[in-house]
């Protein structure tokens, strides 16, 4: 805490300073700075108790002022009271003038107790009396030992003055509840019912206790519906009054004074019921007198050491709320090298607040790690962080780190400053260890050799060795390096020439892979008298750029085979399925093949077709689509495309033939390969096309300009199962009907679901017409616009028109 500017933490981003938790820090800031202006009214305002006093000493005893006021320090430490309860003591045991005829006592009225938390005021004529209550009623406080004797003290000297009936003192838990302390005036079954009371809301005395301000019930109807008034009934008590003891936001002790009958406060009974109020909380510190001196004398030892300290560091006390949570901190003890925002160092931040004192703490990281240490018990080390101070009227910006250490119930907190120079070392020895590189420098005068600690590890040498001089670092290198090596360090010393230079050296774990840079530092006459460089150990990027180049190799070997494979598959797919260089007429029918290998990739894929006349001039019509790519899916696609045209020539049913070519899948060589397949028989004489499928896309018929997809009959794709159900269907052509068979490959598109491309594909055949020459090419075109990833393979088939057909026969 070195500094009166906000502090930033570099590592970890601030807390945004509109977030509620910083809004009401800063109203407790404001409270609390408002809570120090009241006690420095309260300061000057009872100087003139103590003035007083004094002078009523000096006057019965004759001693001299300062010797009046060590008087009444003594008292107050022999009585465990402090001072202004000494002097309101002193004075209310003066003798009193009779008032019966006589006029007041010319000069200065006596001073009276507190009028409002915090304050301090001198009573008028008419309320002269009142220190002579409040001097009996401090004399009897001095003899009780307990809160329920305080209680009923108190309620002895009120009963006359204001007509108490019960007074109650209620302590704040740290759960936030509050529990009976002590009580007079009240039967043991009511005091029992009272005796905790929760953290609810709706409680005269909670309610005291967190705004710091008296309250005062004079209203039983309008209390009521505030307030849980205590009482059976509640309206035993008309009027009650409920007080912070002490007074103000610091409060832990509740003081209610209950009376039985109605009307308000005079504002002398006010007046009166403050003053006690403070007088009792004198007390009551006194019945804690011997914990809090032990944390006192703590307090006062940790400070003694704090004083011969350099640096700055504090002693925290956590201050916590009625739930026992922590919101602020006591300054117990400060070194000198201490500075808060408002310019206190050392023993003059004593008592203050953290929050006051350095209000940007407040959500930071740094917030964070007190309470962490406290909790936890394990000191709390905090990232370094930047800080701006003014020195000399010039920003200066350092870094710092804090560090927390619990003692006893508080913490030792220590800002420790990064000295610059120290700063800038970590810095090079982080560089260097990032780099994996450590500099090295040689005088070539004296003959002295200094090396960073990062230069043994990257030169491979214990750090207990001395340093290799420069020109015996060649014999670290293997052979074949050591003489380039040697050479430009020959060069470097004689003629000052910087180098640059790789060279490699054997170590326990390996070739290492090193390089080393170096210049000279030259007389004025051009002679070097001293070499600094660095060496880099380039072993992990050296292994990689080998292992690149081994990988760049194998793939140069794998595409070339993979090349080969596809022009083999290629020449295979060429001489297994000749393409006709125009439509051919089958059966009546004219046939336009098209099939267009993938673009993306080096493998040919498994995709086929048949069209071909069978005896009695039926047409058989296929199309097939073998998964995967490669010389095994040409093989695959050869067998299947010469089994389904041997199977069908010699008499087998569509369905039958399915069957045996999924039999066929499972026994081969390769049982977990599948195909799809569509076959379809055409009988011209009754212009029907027979046809079944194994899990293919469906046929797409133009029919009258209607673009619709045949319904597909049963069918599982090939060699996905030993029991499949094969079924087939029939359709009667129509003149100018056209039928389309294709693969997959011509409707598939990445990120798109195949229902999309059955639509493309519809209104593409939509869009490049019904039956003129060419309109297949522009329908390909069209759909595969992009690059290809599948192979596409579609039979277009069209029974022409009746002009056509007459034209042809003519």
């Amino acid at each position: 805490m070195c500094n009166a500017r906000r502090v930033t933490s570099e590592p970890v981003p601030p807390v945004d300073p509109g977030t509620s938790a910083d809004v009401a820090a800063l109203a407790k800031v404001v409270a609390r700075q408002r809570a120090e202006l009241e006690r420095l009214r309260d300061r000057a305002a009872t100087s003139a108790v103590l003035e007083r006093a004094k002078g009523a000493l000096m006057a019965l005893t004759g001693c001299t002022p300062d010797a009046a006021q060590t008087e009444l320090t003594r008292r107050a430490e022999a009585g465990h009271r402090t001072l202004l309860e000494e002097c309101w003591l002193t004075l209310g045991g003066l003798p009193r003038p009779d008032r019966s005829g006589d006029a007041a006592p010319a000069g200065p009225p006596d001073p009276a107790p507190p009028a409002g938390a915090g304050s301090w005021t001198v009573p008028t004529a008419g309320t002269a009396d009142l220190a002579e209550v409040l001097g009996h009623t401090g004399r009897d406080l001095v003899r009780v030992g307990s809160p329920h004797e305080l209680a009923q003290c108190l309620l002895e000297h009120l009963a006359p003055e204001l007509g108490a009936d019960a007074v109650m003192l209620y302590e704040r838990l740290p759960e936030g509840g509050l529990a009976l302390a002590g009580h007079a005036g009240v039967d043991a079954t009511l005091a029992a019912q009272w005796r905790h009371v929760p953290p609810v809301t709706g409680v005269a005395a909670l309610d005291v206790l967190r705004s710091g301000e008296p309250r005062w019930l004079e209203d039983p109807a309008a209390d009521g519906e505030r307030y849980q008034l205590i009482g059976d009934p509640p309206e035993r008590w008309p009027s009650r009054a409920w007080l912070p003891v002490p007074p103000g936001d610091a409060a832990s002790v509740a003081l209610g004074v209950l009376r039985r009958h109605h009307g308000p406060f005079t504002a002398r009974q006010r007046e009166l019921l403050r003053a006690v109020a403070r007088l009792s909380a004198g007390r009551l510190r006194a019945f804690d007198g011997p914990r809090e001196r032990a944390a006192d004398d703590l307090s006062q030892t940790v400070q003694a050491v704090f004083d011969a300290l350099p640096g700055a560091i504090t002693l925290l006390t956590p201050l916590r709320n009625g739930s026992g949570e922590v919101e602020d901190y006591r300054i117990d003890a400060a070194t000198p090298g201490a500075v808060d925002v408002f310019g206190r160092t050392g023993r003059a931040m004593v008592g203050s607040h953290i929050l006051e004192s350095y209000p940007s703490v407040a959500g930071e990281p740094l917030w964070q790690g007190y309470l962490q240490a406290l909790g936890t018990g394990v000191p709390f080390e905090g990232e370094p962080f930047a800080y701006q101070d003014v020195v000399d009227g010039v920003p200066v910006t350092a870094t710092y780190s804090v560090r927390a250490a619990p003692l006893g119930d508080g913490l030792v907190v220590t800002w420790l400053r990064h000295d610059g120079a120290d700063r800038q070392e970590q810095r090079l020895a982080d560089v260097q260890r990032l780099g994996n590189l450590g500099w090295a420098n040689w005088n070539l005068v004296t003959q002295e050799t200094s090396w960073a600690a990062q230069t043994y590890t990257v030169l491979g040498r214990p750090p207990g060795r001395p340093p290799v001089r420069l020109v015996e670092l060649p014999d670290l290198a293997v052979s074949e390096d050591a003489g380039p090596l040697a050479h430009a360090i020959a060069g470097l010393v004689r003629h000052a020439r910087p180098f640059d230079v790789p060279f490699r050296i054997e170590t326990a774990a390996g070739v290492r892979h090193l390089r080393m840079v170096a210049e000279a530092v030259t007389a004025p006459d051009g002679t070097p008298v001293e070499v600094h460089g660095f060496v880099q150990d380039l072993t992990a990027q050296r292994s990689a750029e080998l292992a690149l180049v081994e990988s760049e190799r194998a793939m140069l070997l794998q595409r070339g085979v993979l090349q080969a494979e596809r022009a083999l598959a290629a020449r295979l797919q060429h001489a297994l399925l000749p393409l006709p260089s125009k439509p051919v007429q089958l059966a009546g029918l004219r046939v336009e093949v098209a099939y267009l290998p993938a673009q993306a990739g080096i493998h040919v894929g498994g995709d086929w077709f048949s069209a071909i006349e069978l005896s009695g001039s039926d047409a058989l019509f296929v199309v097939g689509d073998v998964a995967g790519h490669g010389i095994g899916a040409v093989a695959t696609m050869a067998q299947l495309r010469f089994t389904a045209k041997g199977m069908v020539s010699t008499g087998s049913s569509l369905t039958g033939a399915l069957a045996r070519l999924n039999r066929l899948l499972l026994h081969s060589r390769d049982s977990q390969t599948t195909a799809t397949m569509v076959l379809a028989r055409y009988h011209p004489g009754e212009r029907v096309l027979a046809w079944a499928q194994a899990g293919h896309p469906p046929p797409l018929l133009v029919r009258r300009g209607e673009v619709r997809y045949l319904d597909r009959p049963g069918g599982m794709l090939l060699g996905a199962t030993g029991t499949p159900v094969y079924e087939s269907a029939e359709l009667r052509l129509e003149p100018g009907d056209r039928l389309l068979l294709y693969t997959d490959g011509l409707v598939e598109r990445p990120g798109e679901g195949l229902d999309a491309g059955f639509e493309r594909l519809a209104e593409a055949v939509r869009s490049h017409g019904r039956g003129e020459s060419g309109s297949l090419e522009a329908l390909l075109a069209s759909m595969l616009a992009d690059e290809r990833r599948d192979d596409v393979c579609v039979l277009d088939i069209r029974m022409p028109a009746e002009d056509e057909r007459e034209a042809a026969a003519g």
